[in-house]
């Protein structure tokens, strides 16, 4: 469950420093050189940060604009770097939760850093997706309910596989958690992004009686995943010793 950074930037000193503080911290880093190719990867998944050459990439202020608009990375960090043409007010104005000016200290983005990982971590439970095999029921605002199968699920939402053309607006949603002693799960979803035959769903609203089971089953997931982790961990250690 590493944490995932977006650096935008063309620029190769930026890209050393930020490539070898985030990987002491254990982040894994994607990097982007234009603009466009951010944006459109960041319309596409959440990432736990984005670090974005504001001056020296065209475009790139806009990027720092527009990302936290997706509603899939309203919460992630977004890290402003700057080099004379954008102020640090307007860099916190566009959006940023951080701002550097080059040429880069490694101190300042170890500062950056103690501060951000926690909220990162936090955000990083909430969007992280299980992968489930479950059949779901969804229903329309028409009535219409039909069937599908749900492929992830985290805190904030899920995926399914769907024959079915899937409309604007909130869907009422039901789905039975894996036990020996079901649990039927209900509330409300709304389509985030839909391709093919493949959707993402976030949750508007789970009612109140199947919050904790819910939130019980992702924590068991989450153990479990750690656990085998843990266990990869050791086996490597072992091998490597």
């Amino acid at each position: 469950m590493a944490l995932e950074c977006l650096l935008l930037t063309g620029d190769s000193a930026l890209l050393g420093a930020i490539r070898a503080k985030f990987s002491e911290r254990g982040i894994d880093l994607l990097v982007r050189k234009d603009a466009a190719s951010a944006l459109e990867l960041s319309k596409r998944r959440h990432l736990d940060v984005f670090v974005i050459d504001c001056d020296d990439v065209p475009q790139g202020k806009e990027a720092l604009r527009s990302i936290p608009a997706n509603p899939a990375n309203k919460r992630s960090v977004m890290l402003a770097i700057v080099n004379g043409r954008t102020s640090v007010s307007e860099a916190f104005e566009l959006g940023a939760n951080f701002v550097l000016g080059k040429p880069i200290q490694d101190g300042r983005i170890c500062a950056v850093l103690d501060m951000a990982v926690p909220k990162m971590e936090r955000e990083h439970r909430r969007y992280f997706r299980h992968p489930v095999d479950l059949p779901i029921e969804l229903q329309l605002y028409t009535g219409q309910s039909f069937q599908a199968k749900m492929l992830n699920v985290s805190d904030g939402g899920f995926a399914i596989r769907t024959s079915e053309t899937l409309p604007e607006g909130v869907l009422s949603v039901q789905f039975a958690l894996p036990s020996i002693d079901p649990e039927t799960i209900r509330g409300r979803a709304v389509v985030v992004w839909a391709s093919a035959s493949v959707a993402g769903l976030r949750f508007l609203y789970l009612e109140p009686p199947c919050r904790a089971g819910f939130q019980a089953w992702l924590d068991s997931m989450e153990a479990q995943l750690q656990f085998r982790e843990s266990a990869h961990d050791s086996r490597m250690c072992s091998q490597n010793s």
